[in-house]
């Protein structure tokens, strides 16, 4: 490769992280505008989420899984546990682990918003078509397992 190509190629590069970014933030700014709509932040939301799709899950685990600090994982699940959205139980086998446990109000709550916030997100997902998006997942998979990586 000739120095120029080299250039267009790191040139390209930054331009691409560039528009990456900025999609994100635009998409990320609906999906919050959305789930605020349900009187929750994001963090409660990935939390709940979580739980309604997977199951009762180790607190400890869950930061992990929705990508949040240990300390800012405690607050979340005391602010749920305070809305009665969800419980801690203690491990039977091992009593340094305990899980959180959607309540029935916070499974109710789920039941309401979550099929309107999967609206939600076609809507803001609604630029591309579905074989774009097809694409569009298996090129940043691959972008991303890449950077993982290095």
């Amino acid at each position: 490769m000739n120095s120029e190509k080299i250039t267009q190629d790191s040139d390209l590069s930054l331009k691409l992280f560039v528009v990456l970014n900025r999609a994100l933030q635009s998409i990320e700014k609906q999906v919050i505008k959305d789930i605020k709509n349900h009187g929750l932040n994001l963090s409660e939301f990935a939390v709940l989420e979580l739980l309604y799709n997977k199951g009762d899950q180790p607190i400890q685990k869950i930061g992990q899984k929705v990508l949040l600090a240990s300390s800012s994982m405690t607050y979340v699940v005391d602010k749920l546990e305070t809305k009665e959205y969800l419980k801690r139980r203690a491990c039977p086998n091992d009593r340094r682990v305990t899980y959180a446990t959607l309540t029935e109000l916070g499974k109710q709550l789920m039941d309401d918003i979550f099929p309107e916030h999967k609206k939600a997100i076609d809507h803001i997902m609604g630029g591309l078509n579905y074989e774009e998006k097809e694409s569009m997942i298996d090129q940043l998979k691959k972008l991303g397992y890449y950077a993982q990586k290095n």
